[in-house]
């Protein structure tokens, strides 16, 4: 069996990101396509919050080695400061040092065939971007989102310090991936001479996380009786899953009558930010529409997702080349989505070959209600139809698999 070193911040036991998805998933089915995983990761110390439910569901006899690391914000910090090189390109870079030892030792035992680091904690590719020139194996950079955006990150140095890893990994790598068209159209842009070699490997769901007989029409246990019930599960960011128009958009539908209390709830499952919905949702007085509930564990969150009388997308048109992981899971659940994100963005493109037709700006509350209260209307007909089944088998997490093991086999013998 062929290996593959497997660079990733994101891996159990890691708690409250959708990133260790991809990773996990990739762990789970490369063996079945020839493919031994072995993986370095950051010592668990370096999360900020950890929990052993995706743990059991790392392959018996995976080969895991986690480097020494720390959290400059936590760890560092003097008074809750730190100097900005100490966090340059990222808050874990003290993770590189031992990493890249670690990586020469295991390179030295297993002799693995190819290099795969994975974004977005940048210091991966960094690690990556030092095992494969010391030791010529071959390197596939997995980017997933653009790295260095116009603003982002925000300190120029750091950004500069992202343009130089990004410039290293599509110049040295032999393939790029990407999750989305939008980003790998962006960096052939960016780096023409490199244009054959960046290819779109999305991200996708997990199928043995969900139950085998998962319902296809409305849910026998709704998330709140008597109430329809949308769901938005994960993140909502400030800026990027802005909210403000939404509420807006209930609060307009709640004045002219078309909504009345106690016909509608959104729920948002692990937000983070409940302190800034409480707040809108109180300025806006739509109060009685909105919950926010903390997190789960990601099984939990598929049980809830499989329950939902819809599923909600936030996405702003500044995030076009981007697509939210949890939109494949969306897919599988098979539920009715409303999609309140650019219709000219990738995440509106991917919903719509699905058969996802309830799409509108996030940033325009009167689109917002118009698609809300016919999504409700569909909802209260059971007419609301579910993604394709064809589109949805295809997003699986073991067919990107095996995408992304024909790349690791063209790896092979073609140097950087």
């Amino acid at each position: 069996m062929k290996r593959v070193l497997m660079i990733a911040y994101h891996f159990p036991p890691l708690a409250g990101s959708s990133g260790i998805q991809r990773t996990l998933r990739f762990v789970q089915h490369l063996p079945g396509y020839g493919w031994q995983p072995l993986v370095v990761t950051a010592d668990p110390r370096a999360y900020e919050r950890t929990s052993d439910d995706l743990l059991q569901e790392v392959p018996t006899g995976t080969v895991i080695h986690r480097a020494f690391a720390l959290d400059t914000s936590r760890h560092l910090a003097i008074h809750g400061r730190h100097l900005a090189w100490m966090a340059r390109p990222d808050r874990w870079v003290s993770w590189r040092f031992d990493a890249v030892r670690t990586g020469l030792r295991m390179i030295r035992d297993y002799r693995p065939d190819v290099i795969w680091s994975t974004y977005p904690i940048a210091t991966a590719h960094l690690i990556a971007a030092q095992l494969h020139r010391r030791t010529a194996v071959p390197w596939l950079a997995d980017f997933r989102d653009p790295m260095a955006q116009e603003g982002y990150p925000a300190n120029p140095r750091t950004r500069e310090s992202f343009i130089q890893i990004e410039s290293t990994a599509v110049r040295e790598a032999r393939f790029s991936t990407f999750t989305t068209p939008g980003a790998a159209r962006e960096y052939r842009r960016r780096y023409p001479e490199a244009a054959a070699r960046i290819v779109v490997l999305e991200n996708g769901y997990d199928e043995e996380s969900f139950p085998s007989t998962a319902p296809t029409d409305r849910p026998p246990q709704p998330l709140n009786v008597g109430q329809l019930t949308l769901l938005h599960s994960g993140l909502v960011y400030p800026m990027e899953r802005d909210p403000t128009q939404l509420l807006r958009a209930l609060q307009a539908l709640k004045e002219t009558g078309m909504l009345a209390p106690g016909q509608l709830k959104i729920r948002f499952r692990a937000a983070v930010h409940d302190a800034m919905l409480t707040r809108l949702a109180r300025e806006h007085a739509v109060d009685d529409w909105i919950e926010c509930l903390p997190a789960v564990g990601y099984r939990a969150a598929i049980a809830e997702m499989l329950r939902a009388d819809g599923l909600l997308v936030l996405q702003a048109s500044c995030c076009n080349a981007q697509i939210p992981a949890k939109i494949y899971e969306y897919l599988r659940a098979r539920r009715p989505i409303l999609a309140l994100t650019d219709p000219a963005g990738d995440t509106a493109a991917t919903l719509r070959a699905a058969c996802v037709s309830h799409v509108a700006p996030l940033d325009s509350a009167e689109a917002i209600a118009a698609q809300l209260m016919a999504f409700v209307t569909e909802l209260r007909q059971a007419t609301a139809a579910p993604p394709c089944p064809e589109i949805v088998r295809q997003a699986s997490r073991r067919e990107r698999t095996a995408e992304l093991a024909r790349l690791l086999e063209a790896c092979q013998g073609s140097g950087a």
